[in-house]
């Protein structure tokens, strides 16, 4: 069952209010994600690998990952099926605050450096890729596709950004604790398309 976290239900108005709730429901994601025994942690990103994946991939479809950061689900399981199954990866590089991130290629075994917050990335001579699908990670999440991440906005400029240039599939990856009743979102929030949890995979519906 979805968390029932005070910010159910605010309205979509001044961003300000829309701030304040999302800090809120951060302080309680956390809390929630991190309870997890990491036994737990580590059987719902196999469960998530081990189902299969929602939509039909071309060959060489690129599909971007991300490195877990502290005690986000792990999505490399995944990666790895993708991989075998004949796509190609991409990792994120923060380009700076107010900008998309960069998706540079990567394959499991490539050099990799350390970037913003230590999370490892591709080296810069990696070359910049453009992603058919988008693994995002996320705090908190809502069935309609609204996610409240950790504040930066990096995955919300990347998703619009690569949306105006092309179709891109946004999948969020969760913790079944992590689904809320609704999220509050302003107009420059990006819209999950599907979350897969380690108990389903939630399609995403606008209201």
């Amino acid at each position: 069952m979805p968390a029932q976290f005070s910010a159910q239900g605010c309205p979509p108005a001044p961003d300000g209010g829309i701030g304040q709730a999302k800090a809120s429901i951060r302080r309680e994601a956390l809390a929630r994600r991190g309870a997890l025994p990491p036994a737990m942690r580590a059987q719902a990103a196999e469960a998530i690998a081990a189902r299969p994946f929602p939509c039909a991939l071309p060959a060489g479809a690129v599909v971007s990952g991300f490195m877990p950061l502290k005690d986000e689900i792990n999505p490399i399981p995944l990666m790895h099926k993708l991989a075998d199954a004949g796509a190609k990866l991409a990792l994120p590089v923060v380009a700076g605050r107010g900008k998309p991130l960069v998706m540079r290629a990567f394959a499991f075994g490539d050099p990799m450096t350390r970037g913003v917050w230590g999370i490892r990335e591709p080296t810069a001579d990696a070359p910049e890729t453009f992603p058919d699908v988008m693994l995002v990670p996320l705090l908190a999440f809502d069935r309609s596709g609204h996610r409240v991440g950790y504040g930066a906005g990096y995955y919300d400029l990347t998703i619009n950004a690569l949306r105006a240039r092309k179709n891109v599939l946004a999948v969020g990856l969760a913790f079944a604790v992590q689904e809320i009743a609704q999220a509050p979102a302003t107009a420059h929030d990006a819209r999950l398309d599907l979350v897969l949890t380690e108990h389903e995979v939630v399609g995403c519906v606008a209201p």
